[in-house]
């Protein structure tokens, strides 16, 4: 089965699942970010990150208000653990570093933890909370860093309902095009 067949058929599964507190499906959110990663002419390989970057929470099977129990489902860590079978580190580091890129944010743009929704807020207290001065040194030399809080600024805003965007066949030729060759 090709890459993209199985990203439409998990989506397919998953997508309509509520976004963790937020107002969209988890389709709904991977589209809108997709969206405007293009809309700002960003790679092809960023796009794809873009719509990816959520696949951790369709992956695992963890209720939706698993915040709401305390607990971080490292979405982050499952979804670039998944996609880097297929894509390399242009998609996977990203999609890994989007977490750590909210982090990077509160702590080196005060009036940024202000823009967060609630549920997005909730998130940050288990996943660490702002970056530390030390961690926001380190993040910053991590190879796809900037890619990382360009993924995350379009993450924060993909969150409107009824949104007219386009579906996920409009990007399966640059799902195939991003893949790795054997």
């Amino acid at each position: 089965m090709r890459i993209s067949d199985q990203i439409i058929e998990i989506f397919g599964r998953q997508g309509g699942a509520a976004y963790f507190g937020e107002p969209v499906s988890q389709l709904e959110h991977a589209l809108q970010a997709a969206h405007h990663a293009e809309e700002e002419n960003a790679p092809d390989w960023l796009v794809v990150a873009a719509l990816l970057h959520d696949i951790g929470h369709l992956l695992h099977d963890m209720p939706e208000h698993v915040a709401d129990l305390g607990v971080d489902s490292q979405h982050e860590n499952l979804g670039q653990t998944w996609l880097a079978r297929y894509f390399g580190p242009e998609i996977t580091a990203p999609v890994r570093l989007h977490v750590a890129a909210k982090r990077y944010l509160c702590a080196t743009h005060p009036a940024y933890l202000g823009l967060l929704s609630p549920a997005s807020i909730q998130s940050l207290a288990l996943q660490g909370g702002p970056f530390t001065a030390a961690e926001v040194t380190e993040f910053e030399q991590r190879p796809f860093a900037r890619e990382a809080v360009r993924l995350r600024r379009w993450d924060d805003i993909a969150k409107i309902p009824g949104m007219e965007v386009p579906g996920l066949e409009h990007y399966r030729e640059m799902i195939e095009a991003s893949q790795l060759r054997a």
